[in-house]
């Protein structure tokens, strides 16, 4: 559906494109940008995927830029210059950056092509992300009258698909919906007490990488050690790590040096991988559009894969619990921003647009506040549109030279304790004077035979002086204040839309324990979810396998399976050897059992040739 979508754009018209996910929907912004003269604009509120896609554009030559929370305002502007007198393809902007003054000002001067509005589920109340800087995006349009917009997005249910078209004041109703069917993807639900036994098996039986989601970062690290000690290749990922062990994580990952990634919801957005056979949740899930989107990112390369959800009793009740938790009073509400007050320093009527790196279990430490219920108050403060908290995202330290060398020279002789660290600059990072370069301190203190510390304090030093601008790394999430510091009295909710806001996640909480628990084909509920009433039964999903299983009688079922198995212990056969032993009229059965063997994992298919799993 690719070209129809750019084409339509192409044409001038709003746009909504449904597609899964592994769908290519950043295709089809791309190519219209590189169609036309101009830029293209790109919202999306995920850091890690606009700093990846501007990576990889700009490894085929193509120029792109991003701006996000937590980035200087002279690298902002800079930027901001360069989209409006350079030849730049593609800006990316998260959503808060949108109505700054500096953004609308520069933008009105840009000759725009396209405005493409990633996640575009987020602009909807009826979502399950709602993120009310989306709702900023039509003052966006008003500077660009003639510019068409394209929305995309991966999970939308009927309601969510007309409320985004009218959020964004679509000219015209105009959407482009691909089928949410995932022919290659068998849905598996397993009820068990067991899951870390479970767990093991089906990694143990299904080949290929995969990724394993759990709730909470200590369960990451715990299910990994156990999968290494059953000799699988796991490592495990969450936000807590710091940005350079998350990335060197991500990348032996995704060059297959580590099979197993267990990791919270924090991994996998916009990674393009398109091998992975297995995705296992080892906890029921808060929505069906969260769990859709994580299961489908086993099987992108259109081979056959397997989306396992491990589900007991145990979940509903700690999915109640969550849901508790995520709905707190309106005074600890205001107790979390009186706090954030305090931590900042922040006077009243002061911080609109300052944004700051966040520690949440600093922040909850300081204050003695519960960790879960905190996150809960900040989620509902930023629906509110009084702050927005963004994912953690490395940047690297980086420093540039401002001075001379003449000035630099004549420092160092009244500084020598800093005429080494100088020298070694100079010496090492030659394009120092013409822009910031990146830097490694532990890496340079080791060259200089110095502790790390005293080298952060002689670098701080010479940026205070003038010498040069040092930019420590960062690796957390950021909080920005999206409007001034009010006394907490004053603190305002839409307690109506916080009722139903809080109506909804029930109801979606009620749907993932019926997506558990019904005996019905698992692909038709999904796809009935998201407004697919008339899907056909998948025929590979768990509940479908035992219904064939099921048609045929059990004991002629085990006389198949049982001749199948005897022929194979003497070596793999191909597939139609196989079916060659039975009478012409049981072909269908057999048929049927083999399946059911496959994706059992009783049994492997290696390109039609069958092997027995020991």
């Amino acid at each position: 559906m690719q070209e129809d979508i750019i084409l339509s754009v192409l044409n001038g018209k709003d746009t909504l494109a449904l597609l899964p996910t592994g769908g290519g929907k950043s295709i089809c912004f791309q190519v219209p940008a590189l169609c036309r003269e101009g830029i293209c604009i790109v919202v999306s509120p995920l850091i890690a995927l606009m700093k990846d896609q501007v990576f990889n554009l700009r490894n085929r030559g193509i120029a792109a830029e991003a701006i996000y929370s937590g980035m200087r305002a002279k690298d902002i502007d800079r930027i901001l210059d360069n989209c409006v007198y350079g030849n730049t393809k593609l800006l990316y902007l998260s959503p808060e950056r949108l109505t700054t003054d500096i953004a609308r000002e520069r933008i009105s001067r840009m000759k725009v092509n396209l405005l493409a509005v990633d996640e575009a589920h987020c602009v909807s109340q009826w979502g399950y992300d709602f993120r009310p800087p989306y709702l900023l995006i039509p003052q966006l349009r008003e500077l660009i009258p003639d510019v068409p917009v394209l929305a995309l997005t991966a999970t939308a249910t009927p309601e969510v698909v007309t409320d985004i078209q009218e959020k964004l004041a679509f000219r015209k109703p105009h959407v482009f919906q691909k089928s949410f069917a995932r022919s290659n993807l068998a849905y598996v639900v397993r009820y068990t007490e067991g899951k870390e036994e479970q767990l093991a098996e089906i990694l143990q039986k299904v080949p290929g990488c995969g990724v394993v989601y759990a709730r909470n970062r200590r369960k990451t690290k715990d299910l990994a050690v156990m999968l290494q000690r059953k000799g699988i290749s796991a490592d495990y990922y969450h936000a807590g790590l710091d940005g350079e062990t998350r990335s060197q994580k991500q990348d032996a990952w995704i060059n297959n040096q580590t099979r197993i990634m267990v990791s919270t919801n924090a991994f996998g957005m916009g990674i393009d991988k398109p091998d992975v056979r297995v995705v296992v949740h080892t906890d029921l899930p808060d929505s069906l559009e969260a769990y859709f989107q994580e299961a489908g990112r086993a099987g992108r390369d259109e081979k056959k894969s397997y989306a396992v959800l491990l589900y007991n009793d145990s979940d509903r009740r700690e999915l109640e619990r969550n849901f508790e938790q995520s709905y707190p009073t309106i005074e600890y509400i205001r107790q979390v921003y009186r706090a954030l007050g305090s931590y900042y320093q922040m006077a009243l009527g002061s911080g609109k647009g300052e944004s700051y790196d966040f520690d949440i279990g600093r922040f909850c430490e300081i204050f003695k506040l519960e960790p879960a219920r905190t996150y809960s108050c900040l989620k509902i403060l930023e629906q509110a549109a009084w702050l927005t908290l963004t994912e953690a995202v490395w940047t690297p330290s980086t420093l540039q030279i401002h001075a001379d060398k003449e000035t630099i020279y004549d420092y160092m002789l009244r500084n020598p304790k800093s005429d080494l660290v100088l020298k070694s600059i100079l010496r090492t990072y030659q394009g120092a004077f013409q822009h910031p370069v990146n830097i490694k301190e532990e890496q340079l203190a080791r060259f200089l035979q110095m502790p790390t510390n005293e080298l952060v304090q002689a670098l701080e030093l010479m940026s205070k002086e003038g010498m040069l601008e040092y930019q420590p790394r960062k690796d957390k999430p950021q909080i920005v204040f999206l409007e001034e510091r009010v006394d907490p009295a004053n603190l305002t909710l839409d307690m109506a839309m916080y009722a139903f806001r809080k109506q909804r996640q029930e109801k979606r909480i009620r749907k993932s324990v019926e997506y558990a628990t019904r005996n019905e084909c698992r692909s038709r509920m999904l796809l009935a979810y998201f407004g697919e009433e008339e899907s056909k039964t998948c025929g590979v999903c768990d509940v479908c396998l035992e219904q064939k299983k099921g048609a045929l009688h059990e004991q002629r079922f085990e006389q198949i399976q049982n001749s199948i198995k005897d022929k194979l212990a003497a070596g793999p056969q191909n597939i139609h050897q196989i079916v060659a032993l039975f009478p012409a009229s049981q072909k269908e059965d057999v048929l049927s059992v083999i399946e059911y063997l496959l994706d059992e994992q009783f049994m492997t298919d290696s390109e039609g040739v069958l092997h027995w799993n020991a």
